[in-house]
């Protein structure tokens, strides 16, 4: 499935869900599809746990 497919049902859920349920439902599916989203890259193997709580910073010096 191309990501212009995903792309189109994640819009059109994110439609049904403001237009059914108004401002408060479309939050909560656009939350769930984010956390669905990120935990979808965790099981695949392109991000790591780490990569959230790793400083940006240069080097490994503490601070």
């Amino acid at each position: 499935m191309s990501m212009a497919v995903v792309g189109m049902v994640a819009g059109m859920a994110l439609a049904f869900a403001g237009y059914f349920g108004g401002f408060g439902a479309f939050l909560l599916v656009a939350a769930l599809g984010a956390v669905g989203f990120v935990a979808g890259r965790l099981l695949e193997g392109d991000l790591e746990l780490g990569d959230f709580f790793r400083s940006r910073g240069r080097g490994d010096r503490r601070r």
